[in-house]
């Protein structure tokens, strides 16, 4: 039972999908052997007639009692339990038939530290606590295989995703002032006649009108009338 990949945002990739630790699963196994060997050893020793038969019945039952909750019980659970490690954030989905699940971006884990026992020292096991920001509160993930590698990870994780949104935030804002053109903003008609790009062509410098201290110094012309 694979984790559904299809609730991953465009670009984000999986760098670590994790189950609990294997151990963990182990004393289900080990009891599960036993009901079954004592289920082989009912059905070897029981006298083949009515009565041999009804305890056959019976010692399946029993056994089918037990072994649901604690065989099956816990194998699904162990299945159905992700720890996914992405790009983007890290998930944790649990449940057999009532899924529940928390997603804690990476841009919101301000710690993350891991706890190992001797025995988790000799299984290369341990547990995790990621702290993040805001009003969620922590999570602590139990039974992740090489615990001390996943928080190495994580922090690795974490670093460069804030270096990504550094460098994202920055090149949007220089390229945003770049391309800024406030004829495209607002249109050419908006901006007023004062505004508008006039186009740059030669003109002859007897064709501009003449300034203000050359109309002084010119001599005024009489009209006709008064010469």
């Amino acid at each position: 039972m694979g984790f559904p990949e299809n609730v991953l945002a465009r670009g984000e990739r999986v760098e670590r999908d994790l189950h609990p630790h294997w151990l963990t699963v182990v004393v289900p196994t080990v009891l599960g052997l036993v009901l079954a060997a004592a289920c082989v050893l009912a059905a070897v020793f029981t006298p083949d007639d009515e009565t041999g038969n009804r305890i056959q019945w019976v010692a399946i039952i029993v056994l089918l009692v037990i072994a649901v909750p604690a065989v099956v019980v816990p194998y699904l659970r162990w299945r159905t339990t992700h720890y996914v490690i992405t790009s983007h954030r890290v998930m944790v989905r649990r449940g057999i038939l009532t899924k529940n699940g928390k997603d804690i971006t990476l841009s919101k884990i301000t710690d993350v530290s891991f706890e190992q026992t001797l025995l988790d020292r000799i299984i290369r096991s341990g547990s995790l606590h990621i702290e993040s920001a805001g009003d969620s509160p922590d999570e602590n993930l139990s039974y992740i295989p090489r615990s001390n590698e996943v928080q190495q990870l994580i922090n690795r994780l974490v670093d460069e995703d804030d270096l990504r949104r550094r460098r994202h935030g920055s090149g949007t804002d220089g390229a945003a002032e770049a391309s800024y053109d406030p004829g495209q903003e607002y249109g050419d008609d908006d901006l007023g006649e004062e505004t508008r790009a006039i186009p740059r062509t030669r003109r002859d410098p007897r064709d501009r009108p003449p300034l203000a201290e050359e109309r002084r110094r010119r001599p005024r012309e009489i009209p006709d009338e008064q010469a």
